[in-house]
């Protein structure tokens, strides 16, 4: 993995652990639900950002190279089951 990349996907994860870890400490507080959703969807765009991270690296990296490697089907296929999956959230 590109080291750019890795060290943005290394300091969101920090980012959304922070997250959780509050979440943790507002439910153990008992505090207001409206308060606790807006902090789970706070670590949930934290999460997202990773995973646009990694399938931009995907793409450029990874991808590409199948594809040159005439293995295009299977970057497409990997590339599909990515969106399915993001599609189900």
């Amino acid at each position: 993995m590109k080291k750019n990349i890795q060290q943005k996907v290394l300091r969101r994860l920090r980012i959304a652990e922070g997250q959780i870890r509050g979440l943790q400490r507002l439910v153990k507080q008992e505090v207001y639900c409206i308060d606790i959703l807006r902090q789970s969807s706070a670590a949930k765009e934290a999460l997202s950002k990773v995973e646009d991270l990694l399938l931009e690296h995907h793409l450029e990296v990874h991808a590409i190279d199948q594809a040159q490697r005439g293995r295009g089907k299977q970057a497409v296929k990997e590339i599909l089951a990515v969106f399915k999956l993001s599609k189900r959230r």
